[in-house]
């Protein structure tokens, strides 16, 4: 059995997605196809990622939470001391905003819209990935797929903690909060 036989033999079910996107940056929009398809989610937004310094990812979210669409993000512990990580907006503006510091990097890049869309890619949501990076961005329609990664996400939500702003720490300094 070849290899790529023998994992698909391993899955529970079968699936063949309905659609994939592919963008690349620099200079295929992959902030802008996140944000569109954010902005047609109608239930649920899972989010989860190493770097997120994209103010208009950030403002979609926030502007899809205001629609009232649930939305949750798991960030790796560095988007706590992070200049400008868009950790402080999510959570100023009432998403739930999760720390996964279990791990040496959580270096996930995923959004999972509506139990049905997975974005995946080596793109993490910063503008030098949109402008300077050689990256990549898929979506995949496919709800399978999106159940698997939401069962990953929720794994990932059960071991992170609530986000709380820290300083950076200073030599010899010990670990402060600002809140």
């Amino acid at each position: 059995m070849a290899a790529g036989t023998a994992l698909l033999a391993s899955c529970e079910q079968r699936s063949v997605p309905e659609g994939i996107e592919v963008h690349f940056a620099p200079g295929g929009a992959p902030t802008d196809a996140v944000v569109h398809a954010i902005d047609h989610a109608t239930n649920q937004i899972l989010v989860q990622a190493y770097s997120f310094t994209s103010a208009p990812i950030a403002q979609a979210l926030v502007e899809a939470h205001r629609r009232g669409i649930k939305a949750r993000v798991i960030l790796d512990a560095a988007q706590s001391t992070e200049k400008y990580s868009e950790a402080d907006f999510l959570a100023h503006h009432g998403i739930s905003t999760l720390i996964d510091a279990r791990h040496a990097i959580a270096h996930n890049k995923v959004i999972i819209i509506d139990g049905y869309a997975v974005i995946t890619g080596s793109f993490n949501f910063t503008m030098a990935a949109e402008e300077k990076n050689a990256e990549n961005l898929l979506i995949i329609n496919d709800p399978v797929l999106a159940s698997r990664y939401t069962d990953n996400w929720r794994a990932h939500a059960a071991h992170a903690d609530p986000y709380s702003r820290t300083r950076r720490k200073e030599p010899g300094s010990p670990r402060r909060t600002l809140d």
